[in-house]
């Protein structure tokens, strides 16, 4: 059975199959000059009418709008699924490979599929930390968005771009980027919900170092008075049953049972996903400098307690780091001592790890101690970022910036020389972009 890439070409193809003309084919009920229109692609069939072509064409109503037939659309639809739970709850590399899949079996037969496998792909290779081949592959799709509006949605596509340069360090970009994201969203009045929340965090994340009110921040602010902070109930379990059983029922041919129980799967899994964003941008507003001591204390506290219901020690630490900051705002150096403290037992190294070290040398200096340990700490946790991910120059360049400002109050004024140098290394451009053709107007 033809399966040419628009419902123009089916229609032409199976009525030339069937020799009929297109007086034939229009019968009483429609004009040839209509069917014409259809097959040139000038027109495209109501539903309506797309069943009466279907039946005088003998074949479904679905080959004929979509290309495939409805099993093979069904297969399509699990795999999407199946390749979203992998990325949300198992392994993105594997998760990019099963996405990938299906743009190679579904090729332009079915664009709308064909689009959400293409943005799930981008997805994985973000969460890979590929950065440069996300970039990349989410230019490519928010130009065919632009293009094709009824195929790929611009708005979670501009916010997951944003989020990328940021990481990358094209601060620039991203902040622009965010902006155009915030104009969507508030053209739609998008205030709560997933893509809401995406947005707060990558907004807080691109604009957070403006000083004063801006719409950019503004927008975050009301997100996150508006959705507020909560304990998150561990789910992961019911996720992962849910799926096995999908996968089961996909084996015994029973692919509408295996796609209704992956949706489970995957909203079981939603609101543990919006409750750890939430948090993620309330830590984020809780370490701007200009936010009030009391919301930035409230924030903090909130997050570290969501994470620490989610079973996210890390996130948990890089909290309970922010709320020492505040701590250390408010004229409270004992109490945000003990809080690194706290962090220090829970993360793994890296850059937080090392704030941690410096919240404890900052009080040590305003008690008037020697903070020598804790400054060596937090020079050896820095030496050992080298060669990290891309997207953490920045926080390790201010660590080290930190660390030698605090060897400065101490007199240490060779080591301070080298942790500033240290900080210029780590602040440097990386061509993790390099060879990426980037269409400026469409980025910006």
């Amino acid at each position: 059975m033809p399966s040419q890439g628009t419902i123009g070409d089916r229609v032409r193809g199976l009525r030339l199959n069937r020799r009929m003309s297109q007086a034939q084919l229009a019968g009483p009920d429609l004009s040839d000059s209509y069917v014409s229109l259809i097959e040139s692609g000038k027109r495209t069939p109501t539903p309506v009418v797309a069943r009466l072509l279907a039946e005088r064409l003998g074949c479904t109503t679905e080959f004929l709008l979509h290309g495939i037939e409805p099993r093979q659309r069904i297969d399509t639809e699990l795999g999407l699924r199946h390749a979203e739970l992998e990325l949300q709850h198992g392994d993105p590399a594997v998760a990019a490979d099963r996405y990938s899949e299906i743009v190679k079996a579904a090729d332009e037969e079915n664009a709308m599929l064909t689009a959400q496998a293409r943005f799930g792909r981008a997805r994985a290779l973000e969460a890979q930390g590929r950065l440069g081949q996300a970039v990349e592959a989410f230019e490519r799709l928010r130009r065919e968005a632009a293009a094709h509006p009824e195929r790929l949605a611009d708005l979670p596509i501009t916010i997951a771009l944003s989020r990328c340069y940021q990481r990358a360090g094209d601060r620039l970009r991203a902040r622009d980027l965010a902006s155009k994201a915030l104009e969507q969203a508030e053209r739609m009045s998008i205030l709560q919900g997933e893509l809401a929340v995406e947005l707060a965090c990558a907004l807080v994340e691109a604009h957070g170092e403006q000083r004063g009110s801006s719409p950019e921040l503004a927008y975050v602010k009301r997100v996150l008075d508006i959705a507020g902070l909560s304990d998150v109930m561990d789910r992961s379990g019911e996720v992962r049953a849910l799926w096995k059983a999908s996968s089961a029922a996909a084996a015994g041919e029973d692919s509408a049972l295996a796609v209704r129980l992956a949706d489970d799967a995957i909203n079981a899994g939603r609101d543990c996903r919006v409750a750890l964003q939430l948090a993620r941008a309330a830590m984020r507003w809780a370490r701007l400098e200009w936010t009030p001591t009391a919301e930035a204390e409230r924030l903090a506290s909130d997050a570290a307690r969501t994470f620490a219901s989610a079973g996210r020690d890390q996130e948990r630490g890089e909290a309970l780091i922010a709320l020492s900051r505040v701590m250390l705002r408010a004229g409270e150096p004992e109490r945000a001592g003990d809080l690194a403290g706290e962090a220090l037992g829970l993360l793994g190294g890296g850059s937080v790890a090392a704030e941690a070290h410096l919240v404890r040398a900052t009080v040590a200096v305003m008690r008037e101690a020697d903070p020598a340990d804790h400054l060596t700490a937090a020079r050896i946790v820095l030496e050992g970022t080298a060669g990290q991910p891309y997207g953490a120059d920045r926080a390790t360049a201010k660590c080290w910036r930190e660390l030698g400002d605090l060897f400065g109050r101490t007199g240490d004024r060779s080591q301070q020389t080298a942790a500033y140098r240290k900080a210029l290394e780590a602040a440097g451009v990386r061509s993790i972009m390099a060879g990426l053709t980037v269409d400026t107007a469409i980025a910006r």
